[in-house]
């Protein structure tokens, strides 16, 4: 995604490139002519290029759509893009007309200096517009990338292992503190296993309270929960030294498990303080279980043809394949139309000059 300029920014780099081509022109009528009309261009060209560099949000993978809904408001994006569209389309009409209205002005210096005025006053009305684009642009383009592959979610309360576990297991080196909300956003990992890539998601610690209650933070957890889980590794602090009792874990696990369809793991965490009956244990302080606890995890992994594939919000739009073509003397034909069979006429024997 490209850096949204602000409006003097897009002024500024118009007013060059059209004076470039001002410089063109030898005669002054034809030149202030050109201005106007090259400033307008380049005006357009630019908020074009801003918009393009936006994805489609209708398109993208549910966890990319639902962090920018949550962040910023989707609406809120398509507003300002369509504040950017409109200067777009009128700085390049106004451009053009006033350019025909040079061509029969007595000084074209006049019509320039107004169109430079008209123009640039359009461009400063949606400067609100690209500064809030280029803070989206910044913040989205530091999302999380969510590659394809086995993906497991780890969720829970704040502070119950879920940082350590994953620092434990995978590639990433979370943050790891005494004090809740330790995790400030979502933290992706990976192991390598042989030829396969197994993908770890660490979501911040999610309260169980109401969904309008829920913050930000916590929000993001379920976005990454609903939509790119596989299984779901749903860590319990039974020593409650997450500050939770355990009654309050259990209803939020139940919560998750109302949410999903993949298998849900529940794990004791803390084993070296209190050992809890009936569950997976593991300590994630001195690693007792983990590997364990991650075999189990791998054991719900899909076949690779039945995996749920996640999108990158920076992925390519796939390549229709090349229609294939066949040229015949009649011209040349798509790859569905009939051929036709070429019949050789038969060839008549060579006779020497001079012969009776």
């Amino acid at each position: 995604m490209p850096t949204v300029p602000t409006a003097d920014e897009i002024l500024d780099r118009s007013f060059r490139r059209a004076a470039k081509k001002m410089k063109e022109k030898t005669n002054k009528e034809r030149a202030n002519q050109e201005f106007v009309r090259a400033v307008g261009a380049a005006i357009h060209d630019r908020l074009v290029y801003i918009i393009r560099g936006f994805p489609e949000f209708e398109k993208i993978h549910p966890f990319y759509r639902d962090l920018a809904e949550i962040l910023y408001g989707i609406d809120r994006i398509k507003q300002s893009l369509g504040a950017v569209g409109w200067a777009a389309k009128h700085t390049k009409m106004v451009g053009n007309q006033l350019a025909f209205q040079s061509r029969r002005a007595e000084d074209t210096l006049v019509v320039r200096k107004r169109a430079v005025a008209r123009l640039a006053s359009m461009v400063h009305q949606i400067d609100k517009d690209l500064h809030f684009l280029n803070e989206v642009r910044n913040v989205l383009r530091t999302l999380p990338n969510i590659e394809q592959g086995f993906t497991i979610v780890i969720a829970g309360y704040p502070n119950v292992g879920k940082s350590s576990f994953i620092r434990r297991v995978s590639s990433a080196d979370p943050e790891v503190a005494s004090y809740p909300f330790t995790t400030k956003g979502i933290i992706v990992g990976h192991r390598d296993m042989g030829r396969e890539r197994i993908q770890f998601v660490d979501t911040p610690g999610i309260l169980d309270r109401p969904v309008e209650e829920r913050n930000a933070i916590e929000k993001q957890a379920l976005s990454a929960i609903m939509n790119v889980a596989d299984v779901i590794l749903f860590i319990t602090d039974p020593s409650e030294h997450c500050g939770y009792p355990m009654s309050v874990q259990l209803s939020l696990l139940e919560e998750v498990k109302s949410m999903v369809n993949v298998p849900v793991i529940v794990v004791a965490n803390k084993s070296d303080l209190t050992v809890a009956e009936g569950y997976i244990t593991m300590s994630t302080a001195d690693g007792t279980g983990v590997d364990a606890v991650l075999a189990e995890l791998l054991t719900h992994k899909p076949e690779p043809e039945a995996r749920r594939r996640s999108e990158d919000i920076r992925s390519a739009l796939p390549q229709e394949p090349e229609e294939a073509v066949v040229y015949t003397e009649e011209g040349m034909l798509g790859a569905d139309a009939p051929r036709r069979k070429r019949v050789r006429r038969p060839r008549k024997p060579r006779t020497k000059s001079g012969n009776p």
